[in-house]
């Protein structure tokens, strides 16, 4: 493990010079590894491992996710079973369905939750509110979590390109003894950037706020209101997106991700320098009151109990979809849908 300096605060991260791919395979050498789920998370870390030589087969119910399975190289009857029998066969059960679905499987999965096996968690919603989704795993078993800060796709993507997503691990419940290593090895098992220590309680706190707030929601309400208000005071479509996305998506987040915010600002022009520094704090200050609104809701378990009452509707799969349809067919997102054919490396110009 090593000490690291974030602005400040030390804290320790692991990567796989301290943690080693042979060393993982040490750690998990017996071991069969059940990724239940095929869905976000689970093709990704499911092939991940697979492709780095640990002993991994999957549970999924037939249907499309199945055939997506049997695509991607998984055998029925070998490496591909159904989520009760490969939670028997497995000595770590990875729950990597959706939180509305863990829910749903739990009274079937439970019983082949054996002593010394460890149950794993990409997320700390089932975990951390097991008061409201009746997930309490028996006493004699590890309860562990490597969550990716990505989506699954990304990390299978990503692992491709020899890079990996940083990932939160902890430990909720060590029957074993052997948890923290477990939890590493698989860590860098799914070919983690690097892993850093938190709770079930921070991680599922955080990732909720997150994903309401600037990694989803809130991004998409700012694109809105700006796209917008050019809208109405006269600007094409084709301008308003340029203007509101495209720049952002396709030139300044390349610089805030190689080498920070204030890389971006240096190569942008002074005009656009000195206006966005004085009009972040005006932002910042409308916005907070917002996000702490945010976060007492996740903290209350209100958003919590709001994803299981919807997620758990025979009908929210529909319901979706429609939503995603209605935000597909909106006039920015048709606009952003014609700019992206024009990107000089889609070839239609």
């Amino acid at each position: 493990m090593a000490e690291m300096n974030f602005g400040g605060v030390t804290e320790t991260v692991v990567t796989s010079k301290e943690f080693s791919l042979e060393k993982a395979h040490e750690v998990l050498k017996g071991e069969t590894i059940a990724v239940l789920g095929y869905g976000i998370q689970g093709p990704g870390q499911a092939c991940n491992l697979r492709d780095n030589g640990f002993n991994v087969i999957v549970g999924q119910r037939e249907g499309k996710t199945y055939d997506k399975a049997v695509n991607d190289g998984w055998v029925p009857g070998e490496t591909l079973f159904s989520v009760e029998e490969a939670a028997e066969r497995g000595t770590i059960v990875c729950m990597l369905l959706s939180d509305a679905g863990q829910i749903q499987v739990w009274d079937k999965v439970k019983p082949y939750l054996t002593k010394g096996k460890a149950l794993y968690y990409s997320h700390g919603f089932a975990i951390n509110w097991n008061d409201r989704t009746g997930v309490v795993p028996p006493a004699d078993v590890d309860v562990i979590m490597v969550a990716p800060k990505g989506s699954g796709t990304s990390l299978r993507t990503m692992f491709r390109e020899g890079r990996g997503v940083n990932c939160s691990y902890a430990v909720y419940q060590d029957a074993t003894g052997k948890a923290e290593e477990r939890t590493l090895a698989l860590g860098i098992g799914i070919g983690a950037g690097y892993l850093f220590k938190t709770t079930f309680e921070r991680e599922a706190t955080s990732d909720l706020t997150g994903e309401r707030g600037s990694l989803m929601g809130a991004i998409e309400g700012l694109f809105e209101a700006q796209y917008q208000v050019l809208r109405e005071h006269g600007h094409s479509p084709s301008e308003a997106f340029n203007e509101t996305v495209e720049e952002l998506t396709q030139s300044l987040m390349p610089l805030i991700s190689a080498k920070g915010m204030d890389w971006m600002y240096a190569n942008c022009s002074t005009t656009a320098q000195r206006g966005a520094l004085d009009w972040a704090p005006r932002f910042r200050d409308a916005v907070k009151p917002v996000m702490e609104w945010l976060y007492l809701s996740v903290k209350n378990g209100t958003e919590a109990q709001i994803s299981i009452d919807s997620n758990s509707k025979p009908d929210y799969r529909e319901q979706l979809n429609e939503e995603l349809r209605q935000m597909r067919e909106s006039e920015m997102w048709q606009t952003g849908m014609t700019v992206r054919k024009l990107r000089p490396e889609n070839g239609e110009q």
